[in-house]
């Protein structure tokens, strides 16, 4: 299983932005080169992040982006879910009676991976980056 590279982007930018100010808002090019990524590339996901409701766009010379929810209200699979979509990982494309034991056997580890990264907040992961 694996994600795409905008998640990843994704999770590391909502970091930083859960570790920084809740006022100041943080540009696009700090966020980009922080991460090695171009700027262009990720506004695409930032906006998605933006439609999410997570974080919103502040226009201006001192613009930039900041967040809308509560710190610790966001979880890994908040952002893994406005990136990557709801969509299950498997899809079964095979016909062998009423249910695709495979399917189901996929679907069941999906959901404890979902449990998982519902109950994994961000907030706690910056917490444990400033304690190493």
């Amino acid at each position: 299983m694996k994600f795409t590279k905008a998640t990843n982007y994704a999770l590391h930018t909502m970091l930083m932005l859960v570790e920084g100010s809740p006022v100041k808002p943080v540009g696009v090019q700090q966020l980009a080169e922080s991460q090695g990524v171009s700027p262009t590339y990720l506004s695409k996901i930032l906006t998605r992040l933006v439609k999410a409701g997570m974080i919103e766009s502040i226009s201006g010379a001192n613009g930039g982006y900041r967040l809308t929810r509560k710190k610790d209200e966001i979880t890994l699979l908040d952002i893994i879910h406005a990136i990557e979509g709801t969509a299950s990982l498997f899809e079964c494309n095979f016909v062998h009676g009423d249910e695709c034991l495979i399917q189901a056997a996929m679907k069941e580890a999906e959901e404890k991976m979902e449990r998982y990264l519902k109950n994994t907040k961000l907030v706690d992961l910056a917490q444990k980056k400033t304690l190493v």
